[in-house]
């Protein structure tokens, strides 16, 4: 699932770029949805599975859960991340090899 917004449906003429942006969004979402049907039973091996192949580097060994996304972007939304400007936070569990 991804994030999107109503952008993707109803479109504005002064945001045809970020109207198309959400549209793709919600076409990688139901692709996904389709190539996995029926896959969800066996999601502990899947996982092992593709951090061994394409995450190896990462710290915690796991795929970063839901919750854990949604309070970064809790994190983003409160005054609390108010001094936050032009960063690229990420939850990656520390899969990339880099301190930028």
């Amino acid at each position: 699932m991804f994030l999107s917004s109503e952008s993707a449906l109803q479109i504005a003429t002064e945001m045809i770029h970020y109207g198309m942006t959400k549209t793709a969004l919600l076409a990688v979402s139901r692709g996904l949805a389709e190539t996995l049907a029926g896959t969800g039973g066996a999601t502990e091996e899947l996982e092992a599975n593709f951090l061994a192949e394409h995450r190896p580097t990462s710290l915690i060994k796991r795929l970063a859960t839901v919750e854990e996304v949604a309070n970064m972007v809790v994190y983003l939304a409160s005054m609390q991340a108010s001094a936050t400007t032009g960063a690229a936070l990420r939850v990656d569990g520390g899969g990339l090899r880099s301190i930028a």
